[in-house]
């Protein structure tokens, strides 16, 4: 009955994207801060951003909505894929060592324990030597 309810709500409204994600967890960390260190300005500011979250789920202006959303992804993207890119380097660290290569800057990845090597860079074929 609830979700009935719910799905007539949002017929013709945006929803969530990741943007309102994003404008969630901010929330959240600013009122979890407030509440640690008894500022209220950050309290305010925490309804605030839920405010605009509630806002932008449920407006109409789809267009507009999506083209936050997009100026967001332009530069949430490049963020996400080095640190994710730094995560899995951390994970594999016992069993690669990674390199960058002179030529191009490419990130490579060589097995650890097999002494010196030569590398070469797969995007520009440089070759140089590198203990591992």
């Amino acid at each position: 009955m609830i979700r009935r309810w719910l799905q007539r709500v949002m017929i013709g409204r945006y929803g969530p994207d990741q943007l309102n994600f994003a404008i969630l967890i901010v929330a959240i960390l600013l009122s979890l801060t407030a509440s640690l260190t008894r500022l209220g300005l950050l309290s305010l500011l925490s309804y605030v951003l839920l405010f605009v979250c509630f806002f932008r789920m449920l407006s109409r202006k789809l267009a507009a909505r999506r083209r936050e959303n997009d100026r967001f992804l332009r530069y949430w993207w490049p963020i996400r894929t080095k640190l994710t890119n730094k995560a899995r380097q951390l994970k594999d660290s016992r069993q690669y060592k990674y390199f960058k290569c002179p030529g191009c800057h490419c990130t490579l990845r060589v097995p650890r324990k097999k002494g010196t090597i030569q590398i070469t860079c797969r995007k520009c074929g440089e070759r140089f030597i590198k203990k591992t």
